[in-house]
């Protein structure tokens, strides 16, 4: 109930009167192009979890249905049935989870001048409250949420890194491999965050997002095209038309056991996973946005990576929906960390190319990897630095260090040091799910917030040490662009000078600034 409230609360801010205020002050226009924009949100919010689920999930509930007694396995209704359940766990739900957070943050941060952590978005609700021990309570279930939000993805990717290097080389499948794996992704997340923004987390958030387009295209083109595409259309058709009955409907276990297990096994551990992923996301699509009007926002965060993603399930999914119901292909049969490997030895198309395929598959979970791990530890820099969006670079190399640690452990704790002890994924869920819950509740409040705020546009920031807000409503408190800490050491020195907008002279600064 409370991830539906979420996605009717952000639609009805995009097409209210609130959509044409910016994230920052009047003048401000966006810092990041489009392109790159949306290559970075997309990898962020999602990553991973599109590589290792596109293809084991909608054949998974395919092969054995929420509901056996109503739709028979491995047919066409047991394939619609199967790709709503999967669209609905990833489509408009989890954006708009992380939408709140984000423009809860984006505005506060750059429009009101308050320190980017979560506990400035209750500043309507709590005044100057959020700098003492409720505040910091918010930011250090935000912290936790992070780390273990991040483990969850991290350690899947792990293990398909894994199941993917023994399917071409041999390498052993056993968890300290998978340890390994994640010491030197990490190492190649560590690089890119220590690089910044600019430089290092954009540029291989494009990288890893034209990889990405290609694996998808190449699969398209070697698999059943047409069935993908007449699919693309009847999911999304059979997903909007369900998506209210889908969203509401919460399964009694008295009445309906199968559906209150599938939704405690796997819709339950998807909500918790995107709310304690909506920290670390909500902060960084918050960070990259600088300039946006709220308007913009929501379009381009809820609709973008919907469409993207989409397209994703229809071409991976579809096709392995595909070779399982038509060619008997047994895709559902594998782990899920094999499953794309499995689609990927049907399609028809030379050894070697199937094996270039595996390799760039390969390829692009470890930069969706490395893209999650960066951006993450982030985020975890400026919620465990203030709020200051300019963490140092000691600082940055600690979090990024420390998130594939929490990884290793998490993995290391559920296997119990011997193989096949346990699944680590189920611990990795585990995880998810707790942190998530407290900061669901964090959430609701933070939109009660957010209208108070803008149905108030002159609500008075009061920030420690500054000086009484202005008759227009935005306070003097000096509001920096967002760019690299090499950009904002470059700036003059004065704590009280006007901010200078991206891609401006000092010249043009103006008090129209917050």
């Amino acid at each position: 109930m409370a991830a539906t409230f979420f996605l009717v609360f952000v639609l009805w801010v995009m097409f209210s009167r609130f959509g044409n205020i910016r994230l920052g002050p009047d003048s401000s226009r966006p810092e990041f192009g489009t392109t790159a924009w949306f290559a970075m949100l997309f990898t962020a919010g999602m990553g991973i979890g599109l590589v290792f689920y596109g293809v084991s999930e909608p054949v998974g509930y395919n092969a054995n249905p929420a509901h056996p007694n109503e739709v028979t396995a491995n047919t066409s209704a047991s394939a619609s049935e199967a790709m709503n359940s999967t669209l609905f766990h990833w489509l408009f739900h989890p954006w708009a989870i992380y939408i709140v957070l984000g423009l809860a943050l984006g505005y506060f941060c750059f429009r009101k001048g308050l320190p980017m952590r979560p506990a400035s978005a209750l500043y309507p609700l709590i005044g100057n409250r959020i700098y003492g021990w409720i505040g910091n309570l918010v930011d250090v279930l935000a912290v936790f949420g992070t780390l273990f939000g991040l483990a969850t993805s991290l350690g899947i990717g792990a293990r398909q890194v894994n199941a993917g290097l023994t399917s071409l080389f041999g390498v052993p499948n056993v968890w300290w491999m998978q340890v390994i794996i994640v010491a030197l992704i990490t190492s190649v997340a560590v690089l890119s965050v220590m690089l910044g923004i600019d430089k290092g987390i954009r540029r291989l958030s494009v990288i890893n997002l034209w990889l990405a387009v290609i694996l998808m295209l190449l699969v398209f083109l070697f698999g059943p095209r047409l069935y993908i595409l007449t699919g693309m259309a009847d999911f999304t058709g059979f997903y909007l038309q369900h998506l209210p009955q889908t969203s509401l409907y919460v399964a009694n276990p008295a009445t309906d056991p199968n559906g209150f297990d599938f939704q405690q096994s796997w819709t339950l551990f998807y909500w918790g996973w995107w709310i304690s992923w909506s920290p670390f996301v909500g902060m960084f699509i918050a960070r990259i946005s600088y300039g946006r009007t709220i308007r913009q926002f929501i379009t381009g965060t809820l609709f973008a990576p919907v469409g993207a993603s989409i397209v994703w399930f229809s071409v991976f999914g579809g096709a392995g929906l595909y070779y399982d119901n038509l060619k008997d292909a047994g895709i559902a049969e594998q782990p899920a960390e094999l499953a794309l490997f499995a689609l990927l030895d049907q399609l028809p198309m030379p050894e070697i190319m199937a094996a270039l395929l595996s390799v760039l598959t390969i390829v692009v979970v470890v930069l969706f990897f490395a893209t999650s791990s960066d951006s993450g530890s982030l985020v975890v820099d400026m919620l465990t630095n203030g709020g200051d969006p300019h963490p140092i670079k000691l600082q940055r190399f600690f979090w990024a260090v420390t998130e594939g640690l929490v990884t290793i452990v998490l993995l290391m704790s559920a296997i119990g040091m011997q193989e096949g002890d346990a699944d680590p994924l189920s611990t990795l869920q585990s995880a998810s799910l707790v942190t998530g819950l407290p900061f669901a509740v964090v959430l609701i409040v933070i939109c009660f917030g957010i209208v108070k705020a803008l149905r108030s546009e002159d609500l008075r920031v009061m920030v420690p040490g500054t000086t009484p807000p202005t008759r227009g409503g935005e306070s003097r408190v000096h509001v920096d662009p967002p760019g690299d800490v090499d950009r904002a050491k470059a700036r003059s020195g004065s704590a009280t000078g006007s901010a200078e907008e991206p891609g401006s002279s000092s010249s043009d600064s103006s008090d129209s600034g917050a």
